[in-house]
């Protein structure tokens, strides 16, 4: 591994990393019983010597990265490690707002004036509102957050 790279790439590292890492794992799993009198076709001693290499690998760099991302910031005053907070949270009330809009809407398929009618309990506009809104912080989060992940550099 290089020991100085933007934490951009390696997030690409850490995500080939982890594929390789799985990919071992099942490896490892299919070849872990033969039938009688058959030989594996990979040595699993040979797998399970690779996943723990790997998994050294994948560990040490994300403690990099995380190290990094507290020693870092996005902004003034913002360190990644607040910001991909921030970011995660940004997106789950989102999806929690944009659920809550889409629950809400109520469509009427009354066919006699009889039947049971439905009112919603929220302002849905509003609510869809709060949606839009938080979805555009989010995206603008996010675009300072990879513009930044290019800057800077991965600690040691």
């Amino acid at each position: 591994m290089e020991p100085n790279y933007e934490i951009s790439r390696s997030f690409n590292i850490t995500c080939r990393l982890s594929k390789t890492d799985s990919t071992t794992g099942n490896k490892a799993d299919k070849q872990c019983h033969v039938q009688e009198r058959e030989t594996p076709a990979e040595d699993p001693s040979q797998l399970r010597s690779e996943l723990e290499n790997i998994s050294e690998q994948l560990l040490l760099l994300v403690k990099r990265i995380n190290r990094t991302n507290s020693h870092n910031q996005v902004d003034e005053g913002l360190t990644f490690s607040d910001a991909l907070a921030n970011r995660d949270i940004l997106h789950l009330k989102h999806g929690i707002y944009r659920n809550l809009a889409q629950a809400a809407t109520v469509t009427q398929t009354r066919h006699s004036k009889s039947e049971v009618k439905f009112n919603s309990t929220v302002d849905v506009k509003e609510i869809q509102e709060v949606a839009s809104r938080l979805a555009q912080e989010h995206r603008q989060l996010d675009a300072r957050i990879q513009e930044a992940n290019w800057r800077v550099e991965l600690l040691e």
